[in-house]
């Protein structure tokens, strides 16, 4: 069972591709030690695809942050050092037509609830994008 408190876990990374693959391992792990393996699969996806957006199309470091709100909630978000917003996700009918391009239709389609905001902090620049899934 999920515990009933909350618990935040961030992992800044590189902008390296083989950082996608850290991320999703590690969230594996976070997400097993916590009793949460029900939820691996998508949160993975998930991750994969926020964390590969932000290392693929930003030239600065990143970040992985997944946190868990009880009842149940658990939202996934990746930081980046760009202050733009993500390209608006297009429709999933459209997207498996396309070779790229399909990270957010897969985040839209696979979560909950997603979005993104800027972020300013000590005069750095950035945006985090996230996504939830709720209890099942």
């Amino acid at each position: 069972m999920p515990e009933n408190e909350p618990w935040e876990y961030s992992l800044y990374i590189p902008n390296d591709v083989r950082a996608v693959t850290v991320c999703r391992r590690t969230l594996r792990l976070i997400l097993t030690m916590h009793g949460l393996i029900g939820r691996v699969d998508v949160a993975e996806l998930l991750a994969t695809e926020l964390v590969s957006n932000a290392v693929r199309h930003t030239k600065g470091p990143a970040a992985l942050r997944v946190r868990w709100a009880p009842p149940g909630t658990l939202r996934i978000g990746a930081w980046d050092a760009d202050p733009e917003p993500p390209e608006a996700p297009v429709t999933f009918d459209r997207a498996t037509e396309l070779e790229e391009g399909r990270g957010l239709a897969l985040v839209r389609a696979c979560s909950d609830l997603w979005g993104w905001q800027p972020l300013s902090r000590f005069g750095n620049r950035g945006k985090y994008v996230w996504c939830e899934l709720e209890a099942a």
